[in-house]
């Protein structure tokens, strides 16, 4: 039992820190540094084995289930307060954002290649943020076109900027358009739904009537531990979906992807 409690306590040290260094950011914009070294600590702490092992002995505890989710809030906050930084800096040039694509570029290649995304590609991504890295790593590694999609409107209004920035303007562009009037959607091979997206299993519905019949979704989702950084993905999504689980134990976030089921003829 001490052990429920010595990881309980972690839980609430991490969102306190971070809720913490969200108010010294705000005051102090070199604290941001302090925020994104926290913000790493969590991404190791949800995949860590031991934690892993604590969560399976201690998640379905309803003080845990809290706490976890009170974390999640805080740092999706706070990743998102990170990102419009990022931003920010990059068109002050006080960031180097090819630094950021290079870091993203091995894994997104691997992601190109199991998706099959190259330039004749159309991605979608729902939940780009104001600091698009993994949309403009597609555009530049495949040379797919690409659309970000935010309802944050000063995130779309950054992330603008940066692109521009990058030089990548013309293969990515960036709406926050409802995706029923969103031309896009139909155009779409490939849609990407970010991990910090709350609302998945609405977004899914409303893409289920507007997507052509060949395009692939590609759903981040965190549950379990990993929750504490990510929103769950907890239901069946057949006999509505085709899925396909992309193993990532040692990833921030797990992957499905999803292809429309064909009508039975």
């Amino acid at each position: 039992m001490k052990e429920k409690y010595k990881f309980l306590l972690s839980l609430k040290l991490l969102e306190y820190e971070i809720k913490e260094l969200m108010v010294y950011s705000e005051e102090c914009r070199v604290c941001f540094e302090l925020l994104k070294n926290k913000l790493d600590d969590l991404c190791q702490f949800v995949i860590c084995e031991e934690n892993l092992n604590q969560w399976k002995l201690w998640g379905c505890h309803s003080e845990v289930k809290k706490h976890s989710e009170r974390l999640r809030e805080a740092s999706v906050k706070a990743l998102c307060a990170m990102e419009k930084y990022q931003s920010i800096c990059t068109c002050n040039n006080e960031l180097n954002l090819s630094d950021y694509i290079n870091v993203l570029s091995k894994s997104v290649k691997q992601e190109l290649d199991h998706f099959c995304i190259d330039d004749t590609s159309k991605v979608l991504f729902i939940g780009s943020g104001a600091f698009p890295t993994s949309a403009l790593t597609i555009a530049q590694e495949a040379g797919a076109k690409v659309v970000g999609l935010d309802i944050d409107n000063e995130a779309v209004e950054l992330a603008k900027k940066v692109t521009k920035f990058s030089g990548l303007e013309s293969k990515v562009k960036f709406s926050s358009e409802s995706l029923y009037k969103l031309d896009f959607v139909k155009e779409a091979t490939h849609i990407i739904i970010a991990s910090l997206v709350r609302n998945k299993l609405e977004v899914l519905d409303s893409l289920r009537t507007n997507i052509n019949m060949n395009a692939k979704i590609i759903l981040r989702y965190g549950n379990g531990l990993k929750s504490a950084f990510n929103y769950p993905l907890e239901k069946d999504l057949s006999p509505d979906w085709i899925e396909t689980k992309i193993s990532q134990s040692k990833n921030i976030y797990d992957t499905i992807m999803l292809e429309k089921s064909r009508p039975l003829v």
